[in-house]
């Protein structure tokens, strides 16, 4: 009898092959050929394919990104360079055409990157959030709460900040309107003055005394720029009722176009003065009134020279003036002191 054969020894347990490692090519059959790992050879198609998709959106969203900037830019360059209007007076007068053109272009140039900034912000947020979400996307993410919650949010934050959002709308506004910049003498209603720093949120002036205003732009109702274009020097002279209006209207002529020629004004003058007339009569006189058109934010100092020069003027040559009103005052006898009432009465007796 034959002896019975000897029994191979037991191999160990050959782990189970992922069926999508029998596809040549595929990432799965890569990763199980270097690891052997079921688990990460079937999980090695999403990532990598998650991860490429990951990685197209935030390369696209910097090149949209990119772009878009390179828009603003040009946008802003050209808005910047582009030709600055300038007052038919200062075209007439070449002199402070060359100074005026600088001044409104460098004006141009600020707000138009103050908006560039503002849309190169603008953008990329609206970019970046878009790819943001595509990316929770990409991980599988059910993205209708996370909307929802930031629908929400967003209505909260709007009623709560209302008066934050009217105060940047309003600032966008100022800035595309060039209602005012920096350096300008304006008038906000609840305060005036000589604007120091203009924000999308806040306006800041600072008035003749020194006080520094901070405005809120969605608080501003009208805005009364002194210093836009051109300003208007008025000069008021009070005369008295008797004077000669002729005399009067001849000198102040011939002493305003003095100061006028002076070399420390003649920069500042963009026009003749002109004498108007009597502007108001009143029970203590009359007023004259000059005015005379000058360069933006120059109209304070020239009615300063102007109004000393006059009033110097018309106290040589003796024009009569009004002198104010006396009020009438009704005399009331002194009163009686008690000695005085007593002896009266004791005389009345004897």
């Amino acid at each position: 009898m034959l002896p019975a054969p000897a029994l191979a020894p037991a191999s160990a347990p050959v782990p189970d092959r992922p069926v999508c490692a029998s596809d040549s090519g595929t990432w799965c059959a890569t990763v199980y050929g270097w690891t052997h790992n079921d688990l990460l050879a079937r999980s090695a198609d999403r990532v990598v394919d998650g991860a490429m998709a990951i990685l197209l959106i935030v390369v696209l969203a910097f090149v949209v990104r990119a772009m878009l900037h390179r828009m603003v830019n040009r946008l802003v360059q050209g808005a910047a360079t582009g030709r600055v209007w300038v007052p038919g007076v200062l075209r007439r007068r070449k002199g402070l055409r060359v100074i005026a053109a600088p001044l409104l272009s460098e004006r141009r140039a600020q707000r138009a990157n103050t908006i560039g900034s503002v849309l190169r912000s603008i953008t990329s947020v609206v970019v970046l959030s878009v790819a943001s979400v595509m990316i929770l996307a990409e991980f599988g993410l059910n993205l209708g709460p996370i909307i929802a919650s930031a629908g929400i949010v967003g209505v909260a934050l709007g009623f709560g900040a209302q008066n934050l959002v009217r105060d940047f709308l309003s600032g966008m506004f100022m800035l595309l309107e060039d209602q005012y910049g920096v350096g300008d003498i304006v008038d906000l209603g609840e305060a005036s003055g000589t604007v120091e720093a203009v924000g999308l949120r806040i306006t800041t002036l600072r008035d003749v005394r020194g006080t520094v205003w901070h405005v809120r732009n969605g608080e501003i109702q009208r805005v009364g720029n002194k210093s836009h274009g051109y300003a208007v020097a008025v000069i008021d002279q009070p005369l008295a009722h008797h004077a000669d209006i002729a005399q009067a209207t001849e000198l102040a002529d011939r002493l305003a176009a003095e100061v006028a020629a002076r070399p420390d004004v003649a920069a500042d003058v963009m026009e003749p003065p002109r004498v108007l007339g009597i502007e108001s009569v009143t029970a203590e006189g009359m007023t004259l009134r000059l005015t005379v058109k000058v360069q933006p934010g120059r109209q304070f100092a020239v009615q300063r020279a102007m109004n000393a020069a006059i009033t110097d003027g018309f106290d040589n040559v003796g024009m009569p003036r009004p002198h104010p009103s006396t009020p009438a005052v009704t005399l009331v006898p002194p009163l009686k002191s008690a000695s005085s009432a007593d002896s009266s009465k004791g005389t009345g007796a004897s």
